[in-house]
């Protein structure tokens, strides 16, 4: 059985830790002048600091170090080069983050931090054992292919959660729900023995969602101040090594019959939890594309933005999209906790919430738009209203 106890106490270690230290970050960043200040492209109004990133680090250290020093997590870390190589690499992707956020660093460059990152996760093991093709067969990822997937999918993740941290609490309350759903998944393929053992991903997606609670409070609307790319990047290592572990490491040989949703979860769920941030992302360079801008070249057309447009204020938008992110994660759950008892489940429950935010946003539009008419022309011979 899976030691849940123990996972809720490192989660509750990053949770505090961010919590206490958060303020002190907030002070020291508004006494150095590392503030945000408002302009066309941001929705704030007041300078605000954007180091949060910092407290987010030292709750996960905290944590990291907690679990370390706790005999039940002895397995995780004996003789195991994987802990060592995600706090190396949370801690370059970390100073890359922090160093855009104080000196504004080129595309290029924080690019070129995050691909560090990831040669480091998988110099140091952290990497996928084989990947599914639906339908088809399970393929095994050689040793040469290994690096370029983890980097890959690290870069994927950590520009996600960097894009769709344009609301207050937005980015931390989308990875809080989706890190979550993940360490309840991971430990359930655990509690089944289908997950590579010794496995690093529960651990770190326990983490992630702790440090993610933890600066909530200070970072919903009003928020008193930002991740800034040093926190949204660290979250999305973190998110990519959960999901890499774990979905590429559940055992091939394992499934149930009838069951291909679950057979294929692995590869899915970080897609379908993060659905979110990897929809914007992937609407985001299209438009990009299609505008002839660059990729990085920020805009205000991104979902949340959308909501905002469409009369919602910040608070409504991001409770939205947090719920849109907790129906995914519930969708995707119910079948692997029923082993096969509910497939059907999933892609109806994805077209239900399509059609329930649409009959939620659609009046919305509506009103705007009536709003937004002009009034008709008066007839021949008729006086216009004033």
């Amino acid at each position: 059985m899976v030691d849940l106890a123990g996972y809720l106490i490192v989660g509750g270690v990053a949770l505090v830790v961010t919590l206490l230290t958060t303020p002190i970050v907030r002070r020291f960043a508004a006494w150095r002048g590392w503030v945000a200040q408002p302009d066309e492209r941001r929705v704030h109004t007041r300078p605000t600091p954007d180091v949060g990133g910092i407290a987010m680090y030292l709750g996960f250290v905290a944590a990291m170090a907690a679990a370390w020093q706790m005999d039940r997590f002895t397995p995780i870390f004996l003789d195991n080069s994987e802990p060592l190589g995600v706090v190396l690499a949370a801690t370059v992707i970390f100073a890359v983050g922090l160093a855009d956020d104080l000196m504004d660093w080129s595309a290029p460059a924080k690019v070129t931090g995050i691909v560090l990152a990831g040669v480091i996760l998988a110099v140091f093991g952290v990497t996928m054992f084989y990947f599914r093709i639906p339908f088809l067969d399970v393929v095994a990822i050689g040793t040469d292919l290994a690096p370029l997937v983890t980097v890959l999918w690290l870069l994927v993740l950590a520009n996600a959660i960097n894009l769709i941290d344009g609301l207050d609490g937005l980015a931390a309350g989308i990875v809080a729900i989706a890190s979550g759903t993940f360490f309840l998944y991971s430990a359930h393929l655990d509690d089944l023995g289908i997950l590579a053992q010794p496995n690093i991903g529960p651990l770190v997606a326990v983490i992630c969602c702790g440090i993610c609670l933890g600066f909530l409070p200070h970072n919903f609307n009003p928020a008193r101040i930002f991740m800034g790319d040093g926190g949204a990047l660290l979250l999305g290592l973190l998110m990519a090594v959960s999901t890499v572990v774990v979905g590429g490491r559940s055992d091939p040989s394992q499934g149930f019959s009838g069951q291909t949703y679950f057979f294929f979860a692995p590869l899915f769920i970080p897609l379908i939890i993060l659905g979110v941030p990897i929809l914007d992302t992937l609407l985001a360079i299209v438009r990009r594309a299609r505008g002839r801008k660059g990729v990085t070249t920020a805009d205000k057309d991104h979902l949340h933005h959308r909501l905002m447009r469409l009369g919602h204020g910040q608070r409504r938008s991001v409770i939205i999209l947090w719920l849109w992110t907790a129906l995914l994660s519930g969708f995707v759950l119910y079948p692997a906790y029923n082993r096969g008892r509910g497939d059907a489940i999933v892609p109806l429950g994805v077209a239900a919430l399509a059609l329930g935010l649409y009959t939620v946003l659609h009046p919305a539009v509506r009103h705007r738009d009536e709003l937004e008419e002009p009034p008709a022309a008066p007839e021949v011979g008729q006086v216009a209203k004033p």
